[in-house]
């Protein structure tokens, strides 16, 4: 059996601009949210039908949700989806690091 030899390195944290996918900052902050969504509704031991009825979407829409099928869902959706699991959700605005170099958007999970 022939062994192949596969190049690995260490890529940037978000892989959808490392794919060089459309919107990638988007669908990354997309992710993050959809993860602590996923995460809390863990936490607190619901069922997708449950976690649904708290953010007004059907199981299925759930299910898809969280399987990564959310290009449908806006960021400020998502947002709200968060809310209905008694979160604030906070946006802070501050000057990028380099002056002249385009600003970037994070997500960030608080603990309480």
């Amino acid at each position: 059996m022939k062994t192949e030899h596969v190049a690995i390195h260490e890529s940037a944290p978000n892989v959808f601009a490392e794919l060089g996918l459309p919107d990638a900052e988007t669908h990354f902050l997309k992710a993050k949210i959809v993860a602590e969504l996923y995460r809390l509704t863990t936490e607190l031991k619901l069922n997708q039908t449950k976690a649904g009825a708290l953010m007004g979407i059907s199981q299925p829409e759930v299910s898809r949700l969280f399987k990564g099928h959310f290009r449908e869902y806006s960021v400020e959706r998502l947002m709200g989806f968060l809310t209905a699991f008694s979160h604030d959700v906070e946006i802070v605005a501050r000057p990028a690091p380099q002056r002249g170099a385009r600003g970037h958007i994070t997500f960030k999970h608080a603990v309480a």
